[in-house]
């Protein structure tokens, strides 16, 4: 069977849709990945990718929503931003991409489409030409809620109609890939979150000083993929933490800048998957971000996340919450925390033994191809 894959197009949208159509791919459905943008940059193996945001530019519609909507822009580069924040910068996204979607479910005549929670247009293109869609969470939101958030946007909805749609069906299935004691228990089927390793292309391997034990605690400070503003970037606070803190700090695609001011005891590395280097780690100082988020404690080491923009505030106050992390500004303190706290590390295991009890991706390939 045909299955199309749509993600919203950043690279961080679309990484986590990988290990479920790898699986579809192993098991020999065809698998076709629609997005654009920076994800187009993504190594996604032996998955065909087509390009439905050609003419998109995320940054252009931000600039636009802050213009438009300055009080909800504030909010959201606060992490505050609500329904409203989704609406003003995923509406627009979605109206751009779903023509383009339409199109391609008409030519390619795919099975079925899943489509992750901030893609919404996939599940308008399924319905307009009557194919099942699959919402796949790729975030630790509830999917319904972010889907509602979007199609309740003036532009959403103005695409709905140029395609004859006043509302959307539900999903046909609903896949959940966040640890229930994390978010609480959800409708769907749980499905465990699988970082596979994807990186840019072109990127180095794990240098082999990273594979190997350090003799201090080892700690790795990563950054988000999106451009702009929102405390995406905590490494500069980082390096001034690690000054009164025993350990060895790991900047991940540090900007020159960054690098440049790094001192004795900081080490610095390009895009590295983290599947690979986050178990030989102490901890993981990061933006918020769900990936990272889910890769840690996938791991079962520790974090400090920083609040930031759109979902970072509320990932962060998550991990905070489930005691397997911190949620706060990067300072000695809670580098320090982060290193030695034994309740920390002891909560972070306890949260991977709970995701490695999740059904695997393959385990849900089943359940989408009985759909088509």
């Amino acid at each position: 069977m045909r299955v199309l894959v749509v993600s919203a197009p950043m690279t961080g949208h679309l990484l986590p849709l990988l290990p479920l159509a790898d699986a579809l791919w192993d098991s020999g459905h065809e698998v076709l990945l629609a997005s654009g943008g920076e994800a187009l940059e993504a190594d996604t193996g032996n998955l065909p990718v087509i390009d439905v945001a050609r003419n998109l530019r995320f940054g252009r519609i931000a600039a636009a929503a802050m213009v438009t909507h300055p009080v909800t822009a504030r909010a959201e580069l606060a992490g505050r931003g609500g329904d409203r924040g989704v609406r003003s910068l995923f509406g627009p996204v979605n109206e751009e991409l779903a023509d383009a979607l339409v199109t391609v479910v008409a030519q390619w005549r795919p099975d079925v489409v899943i489509h992750e929670p901030l893609a919404a247009a996939g599940a308008l293109a399924a319905a307009r030409h009557d194919v099942p869609a699959v919402l796949q969470e790729n975030n630790l939101f509830a999917g319904a809620d972010l889907v509602g958030a979007t199609v309740g946007a003036r532009t959403m909805q103005r695409a709905m109609w140029r395609h004859g749609m006043t509302a959307l069906p539900a999903p046909a299935l609903t896949l959940t890939i966040a640890p229930p004691s994390l978010v609480g228990e959800r409708d769907g089927l749980p499905m465990r979150p699988v970082d596979t390793g994807h990186r840019r292309r072109g990127d180095a391997d794990v240098p082999g000083w990273l594979r190997a034990p350090s003799d201090r605690p080892r700690v790795l400070v990563t950054r988000t993929t999106v451009a702009g503003p929102g405390r995406g970037d905590p490494m500069a606070a980082a390096v001034r933490a690690a000054t009164d803190v025993d350990c060895e700090l790991v900047l991940v695609r540090p900007t020159a800048k960054v690098a440049r001011r790094a001192g004795p005891g900081v080490r610095t590395v390009g895009w590295v998957p983290l599947p690979e280097v986050l178990p030989g780690c102490a901890g993981v100082v990061h933006h918020g971000g769900a990936g990272t988020v889910l890769a840690a404690l996938s791991a079962g080491i520790p974090q400090l996340a920083v609040p930031g923009a759109g979902d970072r505030r509320h990932n962060a106050e998550l991990v905070d919450a489930r005691g397997a992390g911190i949620a706060g500004e990067v300072t000695s303190e809670a580098l320090d925390r982060l290193v030695h706290d034994g309740e920390l590390a002891a909560t972070a295991r306890a949260v991977r033994t709970e995701i490695e009890a999740m059904p695997p991706p393959q385990a849900r390939v089943d359940a989408v191809t009985a759909l088509g």
